[in-house]
């Protein structure tokens, strides 16, 4: 409806441009809100005062020639002109029903594949195979995993790569210790079930036994010119790794698989090749011995231009050399139209210098879309990042452990019928839920705290909250013995609850095309959270079961199904399992 009434306005442009209202050349970007306050109207605009000063008009007047120039429709019931020149818009309650009959019908609930459907790659989760995924994993692999979702829900193709850290020097400090350890395969195996206490050790060693480092060094000369042996060692440790990894991302329900995976190494063959290019291009530069590429568009505090370092004075590679590999990868074979990359928010200098170098390196062109995500830290209450009891950095397997055994204190501390392996289900479920959903609420722009007692209370903007919610509803049909998608009948908006769930019904199409432009999981779950709370004000006000009028009751379940069912297309799309009763 939003598309619908932003079309009508933009013909009403047309008109006043023609017939000389508004100055030719001026393009302005039609933006509709949602008021707030209902009395406000169901969308707002301010698309006069935004005019006004190119046309030299006042804005209420403008206001008034652009409500006029509207052309006739049936979307928009009335309309007025608040305050200097904002204008409101009622919709139809009729075209409000339609809207709602329509996504009844639709398994995308009215979510249409989107207009042109793109390739897109997103780069996400991205642990280094080092060591164990930890806390600071979490954010990239479930904001990753809630976009990817709801792309591929837009009908987009959708392609992860998972660019896992598994080259360069700490390898072969890794490799060095492997090898001795497998002069015991039993130990070794045993060992390795433990990557972080295996890279303390071999770090250890790195930094005090001597000659230990000189051999680690020796080993990733070998290893990156393929020799067979360290070639050997080092799948081992890569397959034991990503084993680790699969582990928890099934845990967590992301859709990562091993297949996803396209790590560091893969790009190791075409670095040679990237190097080639930029001197092609006459963008590289020799410093120090090392060869650099300096944008004009990155200067230091001085002014002076700032360094993407692409190949060392001994012939090493660095990351920017590999993620230029990657982005001509992506564009050139995998023929991406948009490319997302969800990595932590210090790193926007590093993209947007990678970006800007691939243009003027010909990888991507002016259409080809760069995107970085970028997200802020997990902290502790004592606002540093956050770490375990031991000051350590928490394993992300440790906190789901501790995560699902808090949910089953909860649970089994408040009295219920439920079976002991059931309550055990739904902790699981309520456990990692709760981890993921109060990191997917906050801006992900944003620092967040990470604080138990809020994320697992069943009060406020939380998944044990929504997860109640979407049982609640179903249990209306439960208990009725009513499948809901068998419900007939159309609907009615007979009261004013009944009016402001169907509006909130309405706004999903609007929030998933939001959260798919902007990368925003926290804009689908401020709504999910306002449409649970629209639900528990219309069931408190509607009589549904016992509605006196059959029609009336048949219009109320069917609002009800359609509640639950985007409550849980909704939590579904942010990577959410939803249960059937708690």
């Amino acid at each position: 409806m939003r598309e619908q009434i932003e079309v009508l306005l933009a013909a009403a442009v047309e008109t006043l441009t023609a017939n000389g209202t508004l100055p030719q050349g001026v393009t302005p970007r039609i933006q509709l809100d949602r008021p707030r306050d209902k009395s406000h109207g169901d969308f707002a605009t301010n698309l006069a005062l935004m005019l006004a000063k190119p046309a030299k008009q006042n804005p209420r007047a403008l206001a008034e020639a652009i409500v006029a120039a509207i052309p006739s429709n049936a979307i928009i019931e009335k309309s007025d002109i608040a305050g200097p020149g904002f204008i409101n818009f009622f919709v139809n309650q009729q075209q409000l029903i339609q809207q709602l009959e329509q996504a009844w019908a639709d398994p995308n609930l009215g979510v249409a594949a989107s207009g042109e459907s793109h390739t897109v790659v997103i780069d996400y989760s991205s642990p280094n195979l080092a060591k164990e995924m930890h806390v600071g994993h979490l954010r990239s692999t479930i904001i990753g995993d809630a976009v990817a979702r709801t792309l591929t829900f837009q009908g987009h193709n959708v392609i992860a790569q998972n660019h896992v850290g598994d080259w360069g020097t700490q390898f072969g400090m890794l490799l060095a210790h492997m090898e001795d350890e497998l002069k015991d395969q039993a130990s070794a195996r045993l060992q390795l079930s433990d990557l972080e206490t295996f890279y303390k050790a071999a770090k250890k060693r790195f930094d005090d036994e001597d000659g230990f480092a000189d051999r680690a060094r020796s080993l990733v000369v070998k290893l990156q010119g393929g020799d067979p042996h360290c070639q050997q060692l080092w799948q081992e440790f890569i397959n034991t790794s990503l084993e680790h990894c699969q582990e928890v991302y099934d845990r967590l329900g992301v859709q990562l698989t091993r297949q996803d995976v396209m790590a560091e190494s893969a790009y190791n063959d075409d670095l040679p090749q990237v190097i080639q290019d930029l001197r092609g291009k006459g963008l590289l530069v020799e410093d120090q011995g090392a060869q650099c590429v300096f944008l004009e568009e990155f200067k230091g505090k001085e002014g002076e231009p700032l360094p993407i370092i692409v190949q060392k004075k001994d012939g090493g590679y660095l990351y920017a050399t590999t993620d230029l590999a990657a982005v001509r990868y992506r564009v050139g074979e995998l023929n991406a139209d948009r490319v997302i990359y969800v990595v932590d928010a210090r790193q926007s200098l590093h993209f947007d210098q990678i970006f800007t170098l691939c243009r003027k390196a010909g990888y991507a062109n002016e259409n080809t879309l760069l995107e970085h995500l970028g997200f802020g830290m997990v902290l502790g209450k004592d606002g540093r990042p956050y770490k375990s009891r031991d000051g350590g950095v928490t394993k992300l397997a440790d906190l789901l452990n501790e995560a699902e055994r808090r949910a089953l204190e909860l649970i089994s501390g408040k009295g219920t019928d439920l079976t002991a392996s059931e309550q055990a289900h739904v902790a699981r479920v309520v456990g990692i839920a709760s981890v993921k959903y109060a990191d997917l609420s906050k801006n992900r722009t944003s620092d967040y705290m990470f604080d138990w007692d809020t994320m697992l209370s069943f009060e406020g903007n939380t998944a044990p909250y929504l997860l109640y919610a979407n049982t609640r509803v179903k249990s209306v049909f439960q208990k009725a013995g009513i499948d809901a998608l068998a419900v007939q009948g159309e609907i009615q908006l007979a009261t004013e609850q009944d009016e402001n769930l169907a509006n909130k019904l309405a706004q999903f199409p609007e929030i998933i095309a939001s959260v798919g432009k902007k990368g925003m999981p926290h804009f689908l779950c401020g709504y999910l959270f306002e449409l649970a709370g629209a639900f528990s004000s219309f069931y408190e006000a509607c009589p549904i079961l016992n509605a006196d009028d059959p029609a009336l009751k048949n219009s109320r379940l069917k609002l009800a199904a359609l509640t639950q069912r985007t409550l849980e297309k909704g939590l579904g799309l942010l990577g959410i399992e939803t249960l059937e009763r708690m």
